[in-house]
């Protein structure tokens, strides 16, 4: 057999033409990679909302930021970027509803948030973003010593006294501590304690800790819709109630109205339906996101602390299943006013068949009529032209008697009416024929 020496080295492979798409979608899997982070470090975080107009807006005002310090800005159309200003470093990020900045500096004081990151970014820059705040935090990592941690007395100087909610973190590689709080700067606080994460590690942790903070909020901006759409959905059902009620009892000349009705309805919850319809599927997207980055967290409880998981299933859950019951009961009332929108629509039109049976019924006699009355026309109209053609030829006999001729008039108009009448009879029923008759 030969050997591997043997064999031809292949260089080059030639292939099909690649996908236009295929190297975008593959490197979607790589697309907004975590910072790495080594403690001591301190991070400032925004999330801000904005429509799709302020894209370019928003493109265009992070080239300005990196432009002051001399750094290459980056491409147009690009949905990620990270980079070195020297003062601080900048991680930008842009998705679907919101777009996203970190901001990180080395080093953490001894009060941990008394000087956070957000405060090297230029204040003239910062004023002038666009978009709303939907979530902005501060972040601390630092080192986990060995000495126990007083979780009581860490709330009361660094989270305002509040209720916290941490967990071992990364299989208890580190621990992450907040009160889901936001404080009088109108940021929340997060703190992260590396016991021995890598510094990739450390970058993941912090971005699922941000992103379920976020997400957590984005999933929320449905409750309102629910809440406005709850008593909508009442008057409506009870509307559609009356109208199957009267339905029951109406007769052909209630139908009209009641039709009438029911398409006004279909209408104003076709309308509301178009309008909470993504934002229920928003909010199902983000709470599905919000379980995946806290599964992610592989969480390990802290005695006495309350778990992000127990928090979120305590907090956002029972908001979800609002969201997904009025949307359920949206569904279930826009399909209960289809079928009877279907339903009296078909009684309409039965009840319109039979009026135009019984008109055609109604033409059909009349037709009938109307031909008897023509027929009785015709035979009248012979009699006369009889009447009138005999007097004529009576006139016609007096004359030739006057002439000399021997005819006896009163015998001349009697032979002469059946063959008069026989020939108009004749003449009448040719008429007819040719009127009738439909032309080649």
């Amino acid at each position: 057999m030969p050997g591997p020496e043997d064999r031809e080295t292949v260089t080059e492979v030639i292939l099909p033409e690649d996908h236009p798409q295929r190297s975008s979608l593959n490197d979607e899997a790589h697309a907004r990679p975590p910072e790495l982070l080594v403690p001591p470090q301190r991070l400032s975080y925004l999330a801000l909302f904005a429509e799709e107009s302020a894209r370019e807006r928003q493109w265009r005002q992070l080239c300005d930021l990196v432009e002051r310090f001399d750094v290459p800005p980056p491409e147009p159309g690009a949905n990620h970027y990270g980079c070195d200003l020297g003062p601080f470093r900048v991680k930008w990020e842009r998705h679907s509803e919101f777009t996203r900045y970190k901001f990180i500096v080395a080093g953490v004081p001894e009060d941990p948030f008394s000087d956070p990151a957000i405060l090297a970014v230029p204040r003239d820059w910062l004023s002038g973003l666009s978009g709303q705040v939907m979530a902005a935090a501060h972040v601390v990592l630092v080192r986990d010593g060995d000495e126990p941690s007083d979780y009581e007395a860490m709330s009361g100087r660094v989270f305002g006294g509040n209720v916290l909610i941490g967990a071992g973190v990364a299989g208890g590689a580190a621990t992450a501590l907040t009160d889901f709080r936001i404080h009088g700067d109108r940021f929340s606080r997060f703190i992260l304690k590396d016991r021995n994460m890598t510094p990739r590690q450390a970058g993941r942790t912090v971005q699922r800790l941000l992103e379920i903070d976020t997400y957590r909020v984005m999933a929320l901006l449905a409750l309102p819709v629910a809440q406005g759409l709850s008593p909508l959905l009442g008057k409506w059902e009870r509307e559609l109630s009356e109208i199957t009620a009267a339905l029951a009892a109406a007769d052909e000349r209630d139908e009209p109205g009641l039709l009438d009705r029911l398409t006004l309805l279909a209408g104003e919850i076709t309308g509301r339906e178009s309008e909470s319809r993504y934002r229920f599927g928003a909010a199902a997207a983000y709470y599905g996101l919000v379980q995946r980055r806290i599964l992610d967290l592989r969480e390990t409880r802290i005695q006495g602390l309350q778990t992000f998981k127990e928090f979120t299933e305590r907090r956002l859950a029972p908001a979800m299943s609002t969201c997904r019951s009025v949307a359920e009961r949206r569904q279930s009332l826009s399909r209960e006013v289809a079928q009877a929108t279907q339903l009296l629509a078909t009684r309409v039109g039965m009840t319109r068949e039979r009026q135009n049976q019984a008109l055609l019924e109604s033409m059909n006699r009349r037709a009938k009529l109307q031909l008897r009355l023509q027929q009785t026309v015709e035979g009248l109209s012979i009699a006369a032209i009889t009447y009138y053609i005999v007097r004529l030829i009576g006139y016609a006999s007096k004359g030739l008697v006057g002439l000399g001729v021997a005819v006896d008039p009163d015998l001349v108009m009697a032979a002469s009416i059946p063959i008069v009448v026989v020939l108009i009879a004749l003449g009448v029923r040719r008429i007819r024929k040719a009127v009738t008759q439909p032309k080649a």
